[in-house]
């Protein structure tokens, strides 16, 4: 009988299930997705429960799908959405309040009324991260000191403060174990990067007890055992856990020091494995916990860009300029060049390097002779430089990065792959497979389980790569408008 491990990646917008059997291949998958919740501040949530009651479903799905029965199922990996923060009563299960999304601002008062110069530079010291409401610390400060609920269940010692992997954890596990893995707690902004413990220090800044917070565990390793709420006949191990970054990381086999990849979703991820040594990052860009495999330790340097599918959404919801993602393309290639034409997409402020939540999304450049075809140019263009402001200062912290991997559902966009790899001056590889995040966090649990070993996750193959062939002088003249254009708004 062939045996799987079920890979789940809950993320931005929602939660696939991927099969992957002895050998790595992946034999299925099946998505479904979840309500995007803004509020009239632009605040964005999610609805735990949703999440919660989609990952038994959509497992359910790819079983039936691909004619597995749950016997079949020897394991169960995690994948998520990383700094999005929840709580929930200990007793009970049931969250206090709605998701906060790594998106999220509400906490920009917060932490700049924590701001000073010491406090920033220690945050980093011990973290790794920036200062900043984009992740998890902040947003748990704001739920305790805004939920009414929160602040009821941790008087009585009863709240739970996760990210999502804890959350899902928890509720598969039926409430036995509350806990995270070293990449997830590394993007709460309340993990020692040196110990991998919570930092007493960083608690007491957000004002935040130890006992709020999850066990941290090895990314591989058992986390638990679960039916998936009674689909399969006898509980199985949760035997990887990563960050959805992180996990994308390792499924590009980028096992070594100097190892880089783009993960293109809602957002997007350029990391560096930093190897067993935290590489002391300056300027922009943040260190983190890669993951901790059978006891070896990896780091990685890392920038995060908020706005890059989730622009491609707004095109296709709100102006209505396209009818889906497989446009975007096409159009931009069928003009020269973007007329001068630049779109700063800080719909809720700017990520790396920047860490701007206070700036919004600008269009700028327009003339009369601009149409429709310029905007959505613009938009792919956008995401291309945004990568290479995080691409550059990656350069300028870990040195020259010559290969990068991209995953994501836009490696398909030849266009944007092409400009890209002009706009980084270096080649740029993509994925043979779109599901990394669920690979990654499923090459934890074979870890795991004892179905492979590094060298073999390592050996991951890549479609033929794109090079860069616009002339320098004219990429500098493009990159350096959109110098311009952010300048504006900063």
């Amino acid at each position: 009988m062939k045996e799987f491990i079920l890979a789940l990646d809950q993320s931005t917008s929602g939660t696939k299930a991927i099969l992957i059997d002895r050998s790595g291949a992946i034999a299925g998958r099946s998505d479904l997705a979840h309500r995007q919740r803004v509020t009239a501040e632009g605040w964005c949530e999610h609805d735990p429960m949703e999440i919660w009651a989609n990952v038994p479903a959509v497992s359910r799905l790819v079983m039936e799908r691909c004619g597995v029965e749950p016997e079949q199922i020897r394991g169960l990996a995690i994948s998520n959405q990383r700094e999005t923060a929840v709580c929930w009563r200990r007793s009970t299960g049931l969250p206090l309040y709605n998701a906060v999304t790594w998106q999220c601002a509400r906490a920009e008062a917060l932490t700049c009324a924590l701001s000073t110069p010491e406090t920033e530079e220690r945050v980093r010291a011990v973290t790794g991260l920036r200062l900043s409401a984009y992740f998890s610390a902040a947003k748990f400060a704001w739920l305790l000191q805004n939920s009414a609920e929160a602040a009821r269940a941790a008087a009585e010692g009863d709240l739970c403060f996760g990210t999502v992997d804890a959350w899902l954890l928890f509720r598969l596990t039926r409430g036995a174990a509350f806990r995270t893995d070293v990449s997830n707690a590394s993007r709460t902004q309340l993990l020692d990067l040196d110990s991998l413990d919570w930092s007493g220090e960083m608690l007491e800044l957000f004002g935040l007890e130890r006992r709020m917070l999850p066990e941290v565990c090895e990314s591989s390793g058992v986390f638990g055992y679960s039916d998936l709420d009674g689909l399969l006949p006898e509980a199985v191990p949760i035997c990887g856990v990563l960050g959805d970054s992180q996990a994308a990381l390792l499924g590009n086999g980028c096992l070594s020091r100097g190892g880089a990849k783009l993960t293109l979703g809602t957002g997007t991820s350029v990391m560096v494995n930093a190897g067993p040594s935290r590489p002391g990052v300056s300027g922009g860009i943040v260190e983190s916990v890669g993951w901790k495999l059978n006891g070896r330790l990896c780091y990685v340097a890392e920038g995060n860009i908020n706005y890059t599918g989730a622009l491609i959404v707004w095109l296709r919801d709100k102006l209505r300029l396209i009818s889906g993602s497989r446009d975007v393309g096409p159009i931009a290639a069928s003009l020269e060049d973007n007329g001068g034409v630049y779109l700063v997409p800080a719909f809720t402020g700017l990520g790396a390097p920047y860490w701007r939540g206070d700036v919004r999304a600008a269009i700028l450049g327009l003339g009369i002779g601009c149409g429709r075809e310029h905007i959505v140019r613009a938009a792919e263009e956008a995401v291309a430089y945004q990568i290479a402001d995080v691409y550059n200062e990656l350069v300028s912290s870990c040195g020259p990065i010559p290969l990068v991997f991209a995953d994501g559902g836009a490696k398909n966009d030849a266009f944007l792959m092409q400009f890209t790899a002009d706009m980084l001056g270096c080649e740029l590889a993509p994925s043979e497979v779109e599901e990394l995040s669920a690979l990654g966090a499923g090459c934890a649990a074979m870890l795991a389980l004892g179905w492979t070993d590094e060298a073999a996750l390592a050996a991951r193959g890549h479609l033929p790569g794109y090079r860069p062939k616009m002339a320098p002088e004219r990429a500098a003249r493009c990159y350096d408008g959109w110098k311009r254009a952010v300048k504006t708004l900063l």
